[in-house]
């Protein structure tokens, strides 16, 4: 809606991919598939790498891909805890390295890491994620100072309880009282605090 061409980024979900593809495309907007485990250094420098050194930097880079596998820390297997790190972590380092000598170059550019509230609070059961998360807010921290001067501008945001795939199998009657406003954030909701991040009024 905001004139940018949208590259989606995907590791499984094809068919949902598609869907977001037609939906932007529908809307008169511009959009691409790219698709890699951003777990993976190998898959993002063999997948992502040559599209920006074909298409140019990015204007922004929404780090948003993230799993959980749940359950207390006794019972955690290293596997577990591995996964979520290597890619709600580990991920947005790989993607951020492979798009950040770009805006250097052009000196403009925008990074968002989507954090978690369970970075700050911790939960339950998530030890992991909330690791995950906490580490992804001190690499925002970093990355700003190191890129500040090149204009390349890096935040994370820290949504909530927020209605996505996510959230669905989690007990919604026993977090929601927790909720100031007794509901569950919207998917659109996070967008509106994304884009403004990541608009020129945001300088």
């Amino acid at each position: 809606a905001d004139g940018f061409r949208v590259w989606v980024h995907y590791h499984r979900s094809a068919d949902a991919a598609q869907a977001v593809r037609k939906e932007i495309e529908e809307a008169g907007g511009q959009a691409r598939l790219i698709r890699f485990d951003v777990a993976s250094p190998e898959q993002v420098a063999a997948a992502l790498v040559p599209e920006l050194e074909a298409e140019g930097p990015l204007a922004v880079l929404v780090n948003n891909a993230g799993v959980t596998r749940d359950g207390l820390v006794a019972r955690m297997s290293d596997d577990d805890w591995n996964h979520v790190l290597a890619t709600d972590l580990s991920g947005p380092f790989h993607v951020t390295r492979a798009a950040l000598k770009g805006m250097m170059k052009a000196r403009r550019g925008r990074i968002v890491n989507v954090a978690s509230v369970a970075g700050q609070l911790g939960n339950p059961g998530q030890a992991n994620y909330a690791a995950a998360k906490a580490g992804l807010v001190g690499f925002t921290r970093s990355l700003a100072r190191e890129y500040a001067r090149r204009n390349v501008l890096v935040n994370a945001v820290s949504p909530g309880f927020i209605e996505t795939d996510m959230t669905a199998d989690l007990p919604a009657d026993e977090i929601l009282p927790g909720i100031p406003l007794a509901r569950a954030g919207r998917p659109d909701e996070v967008a509106a605090g994304l884009y403004s991040l990541c608009s020129e009024e945001a300088a």
